[in-house]
């Protein structure tokens, strides 16, 4: 049975989402600047309160004014828009979290970008996150993250977009140089060189992996805590390989599926085993920079000493998320969230399959130095993206009146585009992972996730035999 489209997602809007969408996406165009094209102009424009005489702040009158005018309306407006409620450009950089709601200072990081950033690289930033997603549903996640506030969507997706860039570098490290950039590293940099092998210990032990799907559909990602001992791997190489971890699994979402699910299999814990550390930067990757990613948090088998992590830890997660963490203690009760026979041995379950690591091949990343048609790709990829923003300002030009189901049509035929040519690109900017070695990621972005080992060789099967002396005639 197909898995139904959930709420709050393409196709599944309510007309006041649709509107929170386009003011959002309003915004957002103007921040990359590219509000003045087809004829719209000031396309979104936050109001922002200023002091009163008595030092207090004025209540606003406008959040977000996104629809302002037509450019050959201006003249006609000029005298109005003096005493308008919205705000001029600059005014972007004042929009700001109060500080009981911003937990992981995102405020701080969106006005580094705004400042810091220009628009035309926060564009490409956005368009590089987006990779084979409907950029609709990236920019919901932040909306329904922030309970449809446009405004703290606006700062949240801003502020992740920074984190990517300067802080992560998601796209131009992390992604672009993955497994086989850290096996080849030739770094003088003893610490360099230490976060590259920790990283790959990481991968190699299986601390975490992804294998399967939920009765759900949504992808599996087993974390087995026992494997982990605080500072045997550098804080940089756990962050990398959380980071990797969780991009790795955006690969395998494919709508209406656009949630995973976590087993952290706490199977022979002890405190040895626990550190807040990471747990900490998991707890923020997840809350602040992939939001609405979690489907489900299974803790399965923990024992007792556990409780007291708990206790401390669910102080430390937003409640929505607190609410998605469900225990098991047996394969019976795990067998609720997870298909028995999809449960692997070592978890307790009937599926014959262990984690084994595959080495990255010499060679596997060719693709990524050649520059001809990665850059052919990336032109077509530049056109399509050209055509979505244009239908975009086209619908929040045309305001209430557009038919909220052609516009949708349209952006989704365009987003289809997107993502047969997001998967035409891959090879030229993603290195290949161990999940494109496994088959579960394959050619065109299709998926398998429980691929076939693949079957020796005949000549592999049969022992070689050494020729004696006395074999000879």
């Amino acid at each position: 049975m197909a898995a139904k489209t959930p709420a709050g997602r393409p196709g599944t809007l309510t007309p006041d989402e649709e509107r929170k969408l386009r003011e959002l996406w309003g915004i957002v165009m103007r921040v990359f600047g590219v509000e003045t094209a087809n004829g719209v102009e000031e396309v979104a424009s936050p109001a922002v309160s200023e002091p009163a005489a008595d030092g207090k702040k004025d209540k606003k009158k406008s959040r977000l004014n996104v629809f302002k005018r037509n450019k050959g309306d201006k003249a006609a407006d000029d005298k109005a828009s003096t005493t308008s409620d919205s705000s001029t450009p600059s005014d972007i950089g004042k929009l700001s979290i109060s500080a009981d709601d911003d937990k992981f200072g995102q405020t701080a990081e969106f006005k580094a970008a705004i400042a810091n950033i220009p628009p035309e690289e926060l564009r490409r930033t956005f368009w590089s996150m987006v990779k084979h997603d409907h950029p609709d549903a990236l920019l919901l996640r932040f909306l329904r993250a922030r309970k449809w506030d446009v405004e703290k969507a606006l700062v949240m997706m801003i502020s992740t977009m920074h984190w990517r860039l300067n802080e992560m570098h998601v796209d131009d490290d992390v992604i672009k140089n993955g497994e086989l950039g850290a096996l080849q590293n030739t770094s003088t940099d003893a610490k360099e060189k230490k976060n590259a092998e920790d990283f790959l210990v990481q991968l190699r032990m299986g601390k975490s992996y992804l294998h399967g799907v939920d009765l759900e559909g949504r992808p599996l990602c087993f974390v087995r805590a026992r494997l982990h001992k605080a500072g045997e791997q550098t804080e940089e190489s756990l962050e990398r390989f959380t980071v990797y971890t969780i991009e790795t699994a955006r690969m395998l979402l494919r709508p209406p599926i656009d949630t995973a699910t976590i087993v952290f299999d706490m199977s022979e814990f002890s405190m040895a085993n626990m550190d807040y550390t990471p747990v900490k930067f998991m707890i923020k990757c997840f809350e602040a920079n992939y939001p609405e990613s979690l489907g489900t948090v299974l803790v399965y088998r923990a024992p007792w000493v556990f409780n007291a992590v708990w206790s401390i830890v669910k102080g430390w997660l937003d409640p929505v998320v607190a609410g998605k963490v469900h225990f098991a203690k047996t394969v019976d009760e795990l067998s609720n969230y997870i298909p028995r026979s999809q449960i692997p041995t070592d978890q307790g379950g009937d599926e014959k399959w262990e984690y084994k690591y595959p080495e990255p091949v010499p060679g596997e990343n060719d693709k990524m130095k050649e520059e001809a048609p990665k850059l052919e790709l990336q032109k077509e990829r530049q056109q399509i993206v050209d055509k979505y923003e244009a239908t975009v300002l086209e619908w929040i030009h045309a305001g209430d009146s557009a038919s909220l189901e052609d516009a949708r049509k349209e952006r989704d035929a365009v987003a289809e585009q997107l993502r047969v040519n997001y998967w035409k690109l891959d090879p030229y900017v993603r290195a290949r992972s161990l999940y494109d070695r496994m088959g579960v990621i394959q050619e065109g972005g299709k998926l398998d996730f429980y691929p076939k080992a693949p079957e020796p060789a005949a000549a592999a099967a049969a022992p070689a035999t050494e020729t004696s002396a006395d074999d000879l005639d």
